[in-house]
Parts: structure tokens; sequence; C-alpha cells
């Protein structure tokens, strides 16, 4: 058995974060206030805050916590992301973990 390490996946790091946020499903968010929220999250909570929450959310509320996960991805499927200002010829989406971050996982070999 080894470690490797493992890049979180952008996608699933913004749905944590729309998960975290005070966003809720009745509210019927644009894709900016979708944005918005997910970055407020990040800057409150940090990725690692986000995945945290999204934990101890389905720890006690299972069930509760199934449904928002599912709105929340649904959610970050559907809005695109907003153009940054270009560095380098390459643009960024806002508010997401940089790339350097690394997560440890175990890998089998």
């Amino acid at each position: 058995m080894q470690l490797g390490r493992d890049r979180p996946g952008t996608s699933a790091a913004w749905a944590d974060a729309v998960f975290a946020s005070l966003l809720q499903r009745s509210e019927a968010p644009t894709a900016a206030q979708v944005r918005a929220a997910a970055a407020a999250a990040l800057r409150a909570y940090g990725g690692r805050g986000c995945a945290e929450r999204v934990a101890q959310e389905f720890g006690d509320h299972p069930e509760a916590a199934v449904a928002r996960m599912r709105w929340a991805r649904a959610m970050v499927g559907e809005v695109p992301a907003a153009p940054g200002p270009a560095r380098g010829g390459r643009r960024r989406r806002p508010a997401l973990p940089r790339p350097g971050l690394l997560r440890w996982r175990l890998v089998w070999r």
C-alpha cells in the first residue's frame, strides 16, 4: 500500500461550496447568485471547511444531505463559469481552490 497524491475535482469542490452556502433551493437562484454564494462559502470556510460541513450534514441528517447535494451538483452542472481576467492567455474560474493544493489518498498496488 502506498500513499498517492490526488487533486480534488473542481466540480466536487464547487458543489461542496454550494452545499455549504446559505443558498436555498426554494429561492430558485440565478447563475450569478450560485457563483456568488459558492465564492462566499469558499472565502468563509475554505475548500476543506466546505467539505467538513458536507460531511457533518451527511452524518447528522443523511436524507436531507443527499437531496441537498443532488441539488448542489445540479446547480454546478447548470451554471457556466464566469469569465475571469485573462492571465497569460488563460482564464480562471473565480474562487476555486489553487491548483497546488493536494489531498492524500490511499492507493493499493
